[in-house]
């Protein structure tokens, strides 16, 4: 399998049970990424996973308990820095690609550190941009098999 990037949606499912079913595929999925050591995070979605989990998931990531889910999550996932440059190139590709500012932030850090998928939600299934794959593991018709 390639290097996977991780978006902060897998992160978040993982711990909630009002979704049960989008939180069993991502057990699922990142279970699958840590037995085969191919899950990447960039800083960023830690940073996003830190402000949304316990005011969307309070009972599950209590806002006290948020450092040791990041410490957690950080010991468990190779995790990829936020540049200066990758900031300047997920500005290029807002005004290139009409892309959110945060969801070009992820694909600029997958793009330069060579992460050839980004596994979300957020994005357009299938799409490539500049070498970079969108693959939804949440869409009816994925197939983790397909990209390991």
């Amino acid at each position: 399998m390639h290097p996977v990037m991780i978006d902060t949606n897998l992160l978040i499912y993982l711990y909630d049970q009002n979704e049960p079913a989008k939180q069993a595929q991502a057990r699922f999925v990142l279970g699958k990424l840590r037995e085969a050591g191919d899950g990447r995070l960039s800083i960023q979605s830690l940073s996003e996973f830190a402000n949304i989990a316990p005011k969307k998931l309070p009972l599950f990531v209590p806002i006290a308990a948020v450092g040791e889910h990041v410490r957690m999550l950080a010991g468990t996932w190779r995790v990829h820095q936020v540049t200066p440059a990758i900031v300047a190139e997920a500005s290029r590709a807002v005004a290139e690609y009409k892309l959110p500012f945060y969801d070009a932030q992820i694909w600029a850090c997958a793009k330069f550190n060579e992460i050839p998928l980004v596994f979300s939600e957020d994005f357009q299934d299938g799409q490539i941009l500049e070498g970079v794959r969108f693959v939804n593991p949440f869409a009816e018709n994925f197939e983790l098999e397909k990209w390991m």
